[in-house]
Formats: C-alpha cells, sequence, structure tokens
C-alpha cells in the first residue's frame, strides 16, 4: 500500500486527483477511514456519480491489483467465490483407475487439492499477496438478498469457508468497496459490517474540474456552458420533469462529443440533437422542449419561475 495515501486525507485527496478522480473531503474522509481501519466501504448513489470509477483511482493510487465482481439478479456463489475444476478432477480419478484400484481411494482425496480449485474474484481478493488488492462489488443491489448473507462472513472477518478445505483467511486485508444504486434496500446486517457513505452529484466547480481533466482538448467556455448546463438540469424544477438526470459519465461524454463537433456555443438545436448522450430514455429526451431547453440556456436562470 502507498504510504503516502495515507499520511493524511488530504494526500489521500492529491493522490486521487492526480488519476483524474476529483473526491471532496467527506468522500476522501470515508476512503481514509476505510484504509486505516482496514473496513469495507458501501457507496449508494445515482447511477453515474463515479462509484465505479473511485475504486478504478484507487487501486492506482495504493498501486493495488483491482478485482471487480459485477453483481447481477441470480449470481450464485460459485461465481463469486470459487468452484471446483471438474473436468482436471474427472481426468485424475480416470488416470488412478488406469494405476490401479489401490490408487483411486487415494485419487479420491488428491481431487480436492487448491491446485483443482478455479478462484473468482473474492477468493482471488483473499489470497493476493503484497500489497494486497482492491476489491470492487459492483451493484450489489442487483444481486438477490441470500447473496447478501453468504457476503457477511467475507466483510466481517475476510474470510471465506470452503467446505473441502476449510478457512480461507486473507494474506493482506483487501480494500473493499461495494457500490449500490439503491434499486432496493440492502440489509442492515451489511451495512453493519461496512463503513457508509452516499455519494451525491458533484457540485458545480468539481464537476467542472472533472470534465477539464477528462477532455483537456475542450475550450474553457465550452466546458463551463456544460457544467453550468448539467447543473441547471439537476436543479429544481428542472430536474423534476426527468427520470433520471446525467452523471459524471454523461457529462464527460457529452463533452467529448461537442468537442468532435465543434462547438463553440452550446445552443437548443444542438442539445436536442445531442440529448441521447444526456438521457437514456425516450421520455426524458422529449422532456426537452423549446421551452425548457429556452430557460436551461439562459445565463441566469430564475428557479422559482
Amino acid at each position: 500500500m502507498s504510504v503516502s495515501a495515507l499520511e493524511s486525507i488530504d494526500s489521500l485527496r492529491l493522490g486521487l486527483q492526480q488519476q483524474g478522480y476529483f473526491a471532496d473531503r467527506r468522500l476522501a474522509t470515508a476512503v481514509f477511514l476505510a484504509l486505516k481501519l482496514q473496513r469495507p466501504l458501501l457507496l449508494e448513489g445515482e447511477p453515474g456519480v463515479g462509484k465505479t470509477t473511485l475504486a478504478q483511482a484507487l487501486s492506482a493510487v495504493l498501486s493495488r491489483e483491482l478485482i471487480r465482481l459485477q453483481c447481477y439478479d441470480g449470481l450464485e456463489q460459485r461465481e463469486a467465490l470459487y468452484e471446483w475444476n471438474y473436468a482436471a478432477q474427472l481426468l485424475h480419478l480416470r488416470a488412478a483407475e488406469l494405476r490401479g484400484s489401490a490408487e483411486v481411494g487415494l485419487a479420491e482425496q488428491e481431487v480436492y487439492q487448491s491446485r483443482y480449485l478455479v478462484r473468482r474474484p473474492l477468493l482471488q481478493a483473499l489470497q493476493t499477496p503484497e500489497p494486497g488488492a482492491v476489491l470492487l462489488i459492483d451493484e450489489v443491489d442487483r444481486a438477490d438478498e441470500p447473496f447478501e448473507a453468504f457476503l457477511l462472513e467475507y466483510l466481517g472477518e475476510y474470510q471465506i469457508s470452503i467446505p473441502e478445505l476449510g478457512v480461507i483467511r486473507a494474506q493482506v486485508p483487501p480494500v473493499t468497496l461495494l457500490t449500490s444504486n439503491r434499486t432496493r434496500d440492502l440489509h442492515d446486517a451489511v451495512k453493519r459490517r461496512c463503513l457508509y457513505h452516499w455519494l451525491d452529484y458533484p457540485e458545480r466547480e468539481r464537476e467542472l474540474a472533472i470534465v477539464q481533466a477528462k477532455v483537456p482538448e475542450a475550450s474553457a467556455q465550452l466546458t463551463q456552458q456544460i457544467a453550468d448546463f448539467v447543473a441547471r438540469l439537476r436543479s429544481r424544477p428542472f430536474a423534476d420533469a426527468f427520470s433520471r438526470t446525467p452523471g459524471i459519465a454523461e457529462s464527460v461524454e457529452w463533452a467529448k462529443a461537442l468537442v468532435a463537433l465543434d462547438t463553440l456555443v452550446v445552443d437548443p438545436e444542438l442539445v436536442h440533437a445531442t440529448a441521447g448522450i444526456l438521457f437514456k430514455q425516450r421520455e426524458d429526451v422529449a422532456a426537452l422542449t423549446p421551452e425548457r431547453l429556452e430557460q436551461l440556456l439562459k445565463p441566469e436562470v430564475d428557479a422559482s419561475s
């Protein structure tokens, strides 16, 4: 683990910033404490606010391998933890049979050695040598409740149990981040084992810095227009008109698209033509009416109107 990143919250923020991730002090404090206390960190927030990107940046700062477990409905334990290489085990048994009946009993014991184990993300993270791994359990809210229960041993003790081999403990405690888009509430038992942080949309100045860092070819005037427009989209009463407002990822992609179009000034026609980058729902694109676009693009918008 990078020693300098653990010296202070400010040094951690600087390290993340050098990787292109602009964390505010509250988020940096949560990450700093997770590192110091060796506790998992649960990050909840809207899609596109930078939860997954944080894990990527943190692995670079700490010089640790990033191991990602992408959760989905129906995810099974064997896909997250381990499974046996049945084909190799079967070949081993057949070879023993050919050598004679005396070999078969011994071979049945040997097939449950670690060399026949196919390691999945959780086991990989536990067995990663120095300096250890960063384990990202991404979109844990997409998995079902039994999978949450399965995670409790890992989250609480950095260990897992394999019936044929016993308990496997972490060689180096993995830095563990869980992300959730809050499509459903997670069980309290999971939350108790983690530090918690709600990751919100960034304020205008931080988003401006992110866009400038990610799209350096964009002019200062253009990045300011992008930051202003997206900030207004997320503010009320405008945000109430959309099912989901754009995240940081959409802001960056929109900036890249506008640069590709040699944009100097953002106007209603251009916003409407590129709305599919900012929004992913037909209804949200339709909500960008000419009247609403005119209000959004005014230099000063009276939010009470």
